[in-house]
Formats: structure tokens, C-alpha cells, sequence
């Protein structure tokens, strides 16, 4: 008898995401054995029943008799069988079977031998109880049914009643194992099923967490770039304004300020779409790029220097980018928030291990324990925590601002070797 037992129910069938859906599950693939089973044995015992010693009259009539059960297993057992255990249908089935098996097995004792083929039914439509009733009529009823029509001797019948006997064991042993197999079998199926919704599950968190990290990042690059664009446009708008009557060349000079600042937002906003670097990191190394920045907010009362320390070089753009928008963010909030007069400072240090910005401003400080409603230093600390670093702000009423970020960086890889000794 094939081990290759019906695991799922066609109902459970799952799909995977990465393969595709399943077009047979486990149950559709192991019962073809099944039928090819039960037809070898159908077709071995009426073998059996011409051969049998019995009339002619006889053995045709059993012969008949049994060849119904052929069309009554394709008809409407084995759908039962695919269909599951324990159904109304499944009773029926059996009874029937029951029926159809028994009048050939009490006119032709070879015809006991299908009972191999019914037995492992039992096991698979019935629960255990049931299904031990049903061997015991398939393995008992026969051989009292055969004593009692032909009343053979008593030797005769107690080999036939202890192959009876030994048969229902083998029979419950054998019924045990199938049903053990059929529950671990749903049980797996269960696990499977699961397993497949758990994966979806977090194909679909995964999907949302990225998405949800993508927001992050483009609410900061706009934050840093588009938006103190436009602050820097409103403010430079409100400049002309107020000189128009009074200040021409000053208005005219804020006007070019404000179309320069509307060059670089839009040098911003495609390098946003397309993914690629700022515009001022564009070819620039970063202590160039932050003496551009420094330079668009001076010359002036609000002049910026840049001190750069170490040794300076090409980082990863990641961590150039971090450090970028570190200062345009304290430089912009320097600008807002600091008040007239307020001086700016940028120390950019290179060592082995890591790459520190400071930003300090002269301005008139504020509570660094106050709540705050803003983007902008939320912003800063995510984008240093993304990178492994770290970021502090140290400020006070009158007593100016400090933005202080610490990128770690990995360790320089060491000069490759110019030749090897012959």
C-alpha cells in the first residue's frame, strides 16, 4: 500500500507570493496512487473469484455482484475521498461499499481479499470508532455469512475465523497509522497556511514600513531644501517690498537674490526627482559646498565662516548629504530665529574614526527643553541616527546656539601594495 497519504484538503489549497499559486496541493498529487491501488486489487480479486473452486452459476453471481463496485467508487467514492472525512456522503459511500462487498464475500470466500482495498477507505471518511465498526463487519461478516450458507467443517472454519481475526488487527494497526498521518497531515496543512499568511503579513508591514521611510526622507529633503527655499523667497519678498519706495538698488538686489534662490530650488527639486545628488554637493567636495552655503548668507552682519580640520576627503554621499543639510538647517533656523546681527560659525573635522559638524550661531538662544512643534531639529537628529552618528543642540536664552553632529566613518582602506618581491 502506497505511504503517500492525501495531506490537504482541496479547500486549503495556498498560493505562494514568490512562486506563484500552487496548482495542485498534496492531496490532488498522492491519491492517483490511491486509485491505481484499489483498481489493482479490485481487478486481482475477481482474478480470484474465476479461479475459485465454487460452480460456475456461483461465481458468476458473485463476479456481478462485485463488478458493481467498480463504477460505485469512480461515481461517487472517490469524490468523497478527495472531499474529506466525517461527511454525510462518506457514510453513505461506505455503506453501499459495505453492501456490494459482502453477498460476493459470502458466496466466494476469495472475495474477502477486496476487504484490503475497503479497509484503508474506512480510515480515511470515518472517525475512529466508526471506522473500527465498519472493519470489523468487512473482516467478521463474510466468514459468518460463508460458515452459515455452506456450512463447511469446523477446520474450515477456524482458519477462516483466525484469518478474520488477524486481518481486523492488521486492519486496526493499519487504521491508526492512516488517521495519525491524515491529522499531522492537516495539521501541516494548518502550519503551511499560516506560514503563507504570516509572510504576506510582513511583505505587507515591510511594504508600508519602506513606504513610511520614504515619507520620512522626502518630508526632510523637501524640509531642507524646497521649503527653506521658499521661507528665503518670502522673506526676500518682503525685503523688496519694504524698498521699493525708498531703496531701488536695494530692491533690485534682493530681486536677484530671489532669482538666485529660485535657480537653486529648482536645481533642488529636479535633483529631489531624479534621485540624485544636491545641488550644491553637484561636483563639489563638501567643504566647497558648505563655503556656497556659508556664502549665500553673507556677505554682511550675517557673514558665516568655515573652519575645516583634518584631513579632508571623499565620503560616502550619504554622510555628505547628512552633514549638508546639518548646516543648511542651522543656518536657516540661525537666520529665522537668531535675530539681526547674529553671527554664524561652521567647523567641519575630519578624523580616522569619524567626521564632527558644528554649527554656532551668536544669536539669542532659546530653551532647548521648550516643546517645539518644528520639522527641522526632529529632521536633523533622524537623519544623523540613520547614518549610526549622533546629534546635539545646546542652547539658552541670550546665549547663542550650538548644532553639533557626529557621523561615524568607517575605517580608511590601507594603500594596496605598488608591487611583490619576485
Amino acid at each position: 500500500m502506497s505511504a503517500d497519504l492525501p495531506v490537504e484538503e482541496p479547500a486549503r489549497r495556498v498560493s505562494t507570493p514568490a512562486g506563484g499559486a500552487r496548482e495542485t496541493d498534496a492531496w490532488d498529487r498522492s491519491f492517483h496512487p490511491w486509485d491505481l491501488y484499489f483498481g489493482v486489487v479490485w481487478a486481482v480479486t475477481l482474478i480470484f473469484t474465476i479461479a475459485a473452486p465454487n460452480s460456475a452459476p456461483v461465481r458468476a453471481t458473485a463476479f456481478t455482484l462485485f463488478l458493481l463496485l467498480a463504477p460505485w467508487y469512480v461515481w461517487f467514492g472517490r469524490a468523497e475521498l478527495m472531499r474529506g472525512p466525517d461527511s454525510r456522503g462518506a457514510l453513505v459511500y461506505i455503506y453501499v461499499a459495505i453492501g456490494l462487498f459482502v453477498p460476493p464475500a459470502v458466496l466466494v470466500g476469495e472475495m474477502r481479499s477486496a476487504a484490503f482495498a475497503l479497509v484503508p477507505q474506512c480510515f480515511m471518511l470515518l472517525s475512529m470508532s466508526r471506522a473500527m465498526w465498519a472493519v470489523g463487519v468487512l473482516n467478521a461478516v463474510p466468514v459468518i455469512g460463508w460458515a452459515l450458507w455452506w456450512r463447511p467443517d469446523g477446520e474450515a472454519i477456524f482458519f477462516n475465523a483466525l484469518f478474520a481475526v488477524v486481518s481486523l488487527a492488521f486492519s486496526a494497526v493499519l487504521g491508526s497509522w492512516i488517521i495519525r498521518i491524515i491529522e499531522q497531515s492537516a495539521e501541516r496543512a494548518e502550519l503551511i497556511a499560516e506560514l503563507e499568511a504570516s509572510r504576506e503579513e510582513v511583505s505587507r508591514l515591510s511594504a508600508e514600513r519602506g513606504a513610511l521611510a520614504e515619507r520620512e526622507r522626502m518630508s526632510r529633503e523637501i524640509h531642507d531644501t524646497l521649503a527653506q527655499g521658499f521661507t528665503s523667497l518670502l522673506m526676500l519678498v518682503q525685503a523688496v517690498d519694504s524698498e521699493l519706495e525708498r531703496d531701488l538698488p536695494g530692491a533690485r538686489r534682493h530681486l536677484d537674490l530671489m532669482a538666485d534662490t529660485a535657480r537653486r530650488n529648482l536645481a533642488e527639486a529636479r535633483a529631489l526627482v531624479a534621485g540624485g545628488a544636491p545641488a550644491d554637493l553637484n561636483g563639489n567636495s563638501l567643504p566647497d559646498a558648505l563655503r556656497r552655503l556659508a556664502a549665500r548668507h553673507g556677505p554682511g552682519p550675517a557673514e558665516v565662516s568655515v573652519e575645516v580640520t583634518g584631513q579632508a576627503r571623499a565620503l560616502a554621499p550619504a554622510l555628505e548629504v547628512v552633514a549638508l543639510r546639518t548646516c543648511q538647517e542651522a543656518l536657516s533656523n540661525t537666520a529665522r530665529h537668531a535675530g539681526a546681527g547674529a553671527r554664524a560659525a561652521i567647523s567641519l573635522a575630519y578624523s580616522d574614526a569619524a567626521l564632527c559638524v558644528r554649527i554656532r550661531d551668536t544669536g539669542c538662544g532659546f530653551d532647548v527643553s521648550a516643546p517645539s512643534g518644528g520639522y527641522g531639529l526632529s529632521g536633523l537628529r533622524a537623519r544623523a541616527a540613520e547614518m549610526g552618528g549622533s546629534a546635539e543642540v545646546r542652547s539658552a536664552p541670550g546665549d547663542g546656539t550650538l548644532v553639533a553632529v557626529h557621523l561615524p566613518l568607517p575605517p580608511p582602506s590601507p594603500p594596496s601594495p605598488t608591487g611583490s618581491p619576485a
